[in-house]
């Protein structure tokens, strides 16, 4: 994530009840299915969307509940869940509940974790989330394919006191390979692919649908949830006319700062919880645009502006920090140091580590992996027996040292801990940045401190889908 911000924004007073504020929480524009507060039943199933825009042909998926993308769940910090998830697929599934602190026996990694649900049948997922913030749920089964196809959807775990917003949005952003005919592309782990940036797709959408535009009022105040559910697709996103501020990232909030750039920098995985204040002029569209590869930028939506008066003619003056979750607190004198080398991808060479390294079926995938961590090489979702590159002792402070070695850009998730980022190539990370989902770029040694009290086999692995696929997944044991 950003290690600077150009110009750091000033903590404001709390919030002022006096007239004229307005405050309203509006629903994320997505259609929750609970029976009960914190009780869901989640269907996977084939489906059908419109992926492509107005007017045209309607995309064959495979979706939660019907739609792309899936059911939103709303939970609440410190309260039980229950979810109930029905495959109706006609291959294995499982759920992994991307980003949330819960037991390892919920984590839904196949084999390591849980028997994969089988066609027609159904498991029970039940966890408290410890933290609020915004997270996701996705398959660990056939992950590149069954992610590719449109299963995945947003969670929003609720603080137990609102935040002074006027509305609080979320963006699910996603890319896609469509074909002429608007089908989804096929080629699922295309060897080249896989050893360079993976499945980019030709086509976007912002919550399931291709947006030209975006309805505000000038003088709100928006908490945007941004959520990158893409295989592969690196986001910067800019909101010209705008300074939007950076309040959490991956559900965890952080020391409100405004983005080095004024680009928000998104990989797969990751989720930005930013404040925005509307200051444009009402009538007029301003542009979100992603320009992260050269050359290839886009508009990703507008910032539309209705013709109404402000809601108020000064920002409101409350907060920008989100109250804390109870993350631990790593001890930097006890720690114990390890290191973890990202190694393999084109241009960088896997000869001399396949012979050595740990090698199961690459379905899709050719001839044997491609990429490494640590001279090992884990392929596919999970695995039953899958030993672990380190373990460590419950309770304990670690400190990791990531080195990647490779030409190629790796967004590294940990399962059930959140990572605190401590520098970036020798320099200070600043505003309490905690990850679980880290991105690197190519040659990056990022150090990220934890500890370690949440027991098991837990993965850690590359997010663009043909990277873990390949190989650029490894398990690290909490006993």
């Amino acid at each position: 994530m950003n290690t600077e911000s150009n110009s750091l924004v000033s903590r404001r007073g709390l919030l002022r009840t006096g007239a004229g504020l307005l405050l309203a929480t509006a629903l994320p524009p997505l259609p929750g299915r609970a029976s009960g507060s914190s009780e869901y039943r989640i269907v996977a199933a084939a489906a059908r969307a419109r992926l492509a825009g107005a007017g045209r042909l309607e995309t064959d998926v495979w979706a939660y509940d019907g739609t792309i993308p899936g059911s939103l769940v709303r939970l609440r910090q410190g309260e039980k869940a229950r979810l109930v998830v029905e495959n109706q697929l006609n291959q294995e599934t499982t759920v992994h509940w991307h980003g949330i602190r819960l037991p390892n026996a919920m984590d839904g990694v196949p084999g390591l974790t849980q028997p994969p649900i089988k066609p027609g049948e159904s498991f029970v997922y039940e966890f408290t989330p410890p933290d609020a913030g915004t997270f996701w749920y996705h398959p660990h089964a056939n992950s590149l394919e069954q992610l590719g196809r449109g299963l995945s959807g947003p969670v929003i775990v609720a603080e137990r006191e609102a935040v002074p917003v006027d509305r609080d949005i979320l963006w699910f952003l996603t890319d896609w390979r469509l074909n002429e005919e608007g089908g989804i592309a096929s080629g699922f782990g295309n060897r080249m692919e896989a050893a360079m940036s993976g499945r980019v797709g030709n086509t976007f959408t912002l919550n399931g649908r291709v947006s030209e535009a975006e309805a505000f009022r000038a003088g709100e105040r928006i908490r945007l949830r941004l959520a990158n559910g893409s295989l592969a697709r690196i986001m910067a996103l800019r909101f010209e006319g705008h300074r939007p501020v950076i309040v959490a990232i991956d559900g965890q909030p952080c020391d409100a700062h405004e983005p080095e750039g004024g680009r928000i920098l998104l990989g797969p995985a990751m989720r930005v919880d930013i404040l925005l204040d509307m200051q444009g002029e009402p009538g007029r569209r301003y542009g979100v645009v992603d320009d992260f590869y050269d050359g290839l930028s886009y508009r990703l939506t507008q910032l539309a502006y209705d013709e109404r008066p402000p809601l108020r003619e000064h920002p409101l003056d409350a907060s920008f920090d989100l109250p804390r979750n109870p993350l631990p607190e790593p001890d930097p004198a006890t720690a114990e140091h390890h290191d973890l080398t990202l190694q393999g991808g084109m241009m960088s060479g896997m000869g001399a580590m396949q012979g050595g390294g740990m090698m199961h079926g690459m379905t899709g995938m050719g001839r044997g992996p491609v990429w490494a961590v640590n001279g090992m090489s884990m392929t596919g979702d999970g695995h039953a027996g899958m030993e672990p590159a380190l373990t460590f002792q419950r309770g304990r402070s670690i400190m990791l040292a990531m080195r990647n070695e490779t030409a190629w850009w790796h967004p590294m998730h940990f399962h059930g801990h959140s990572l605190r980022v401590l520098s970036r190539n020798g320099k200070p990370v600043p505003h309490r940045q905690w990850q679980d989902t880290v991105l690197m770029a190519p040659r990056d040694v990022v150090d990220v401190a934890f500890v370690a009290d949440n027991p098991g086999n837990w993965m850690l692995h590359c997010h663009i889908m043909d990277h873990q696929m390949a190989g650029l997944m490894t398990v690290l044991r909490v006993a």
